[in-house]
């Protein structure tokens, strides 16, 4: 039950998620707040889908979570002393041009399925990336702290990073 909830949740998410944010900030809140919004639906939508909660018939998911990500946008808006739902034109002419919420959100799940890549490494290749490449600490101080040769260490964050590479294309 729990992997095909998962799988609508994918599917609901990657079909869905562009359009969500959109009409989050249709109602006037930041890109931000636009994606906690988009967030919290998909929660709520999971949650909803393995409690068996779901209306009968259930609607589209697609309309189910706009009207989450629609009154949760307006709640933060309220919460937020925010009284009209779109920015003035001075106000947008003022602000430094962004990247879209989208492009935010699918760093924000590149970030996460990356944590996720790097845990499933051995201790021994989890522990070089960190201090190789996170820590940006020489090769010949990593093999010292961790006991090994330097050329391990090499074979070690080479092998790293292709698994890395491996696990992010995955689908």
């Amino acid at each position: 039950m729990e992997n095909d909830a998962l799988d609508v949740l994918v599917r609901v998410i990657r079909d869905e998620r562009g359009a969500l944010i959109r009409l989050a900030r249709s109602e006037g809140v930041t890109a931000e707040d636009a994606i906690d919004c988009v967030h919290d639906a998909f929660c709520t939508f999971l949650r909803m889908i393995l409690t068996d909660a779901l209306p009968v018939p259930a609607p589209a998911p697609g309309a189910y979570l706009a009207g989450i990500v629609r009154n949760a946008a307006r709640n933060r808006r309220r919460l937020h002393h925010v009284n009209k739902p779109h920015a003035d034109v001075e106000e947008l002419a003022l602000v430094a041009p962004q990247e879209s919420p989208v492009d935010d959100l699918e760093r924000a799940e590149r970030h996460i399925r990356l944590h996720a890549c790097v845990d499933r490494l051995c201790d021994t290749q989890r522990a070089v990336v960190s201090l190789r490449l996170l820590e940006e600490r020489r090769g010949e101080d990593v093999a010292e702290a961790l006991g090994i040769s330097r050329a391990y260490v090499d074979v070690l964050l080479h092998r790293a990073k292709r698994a890395l590479t491996s696990c992010m294309t995955e689908p």
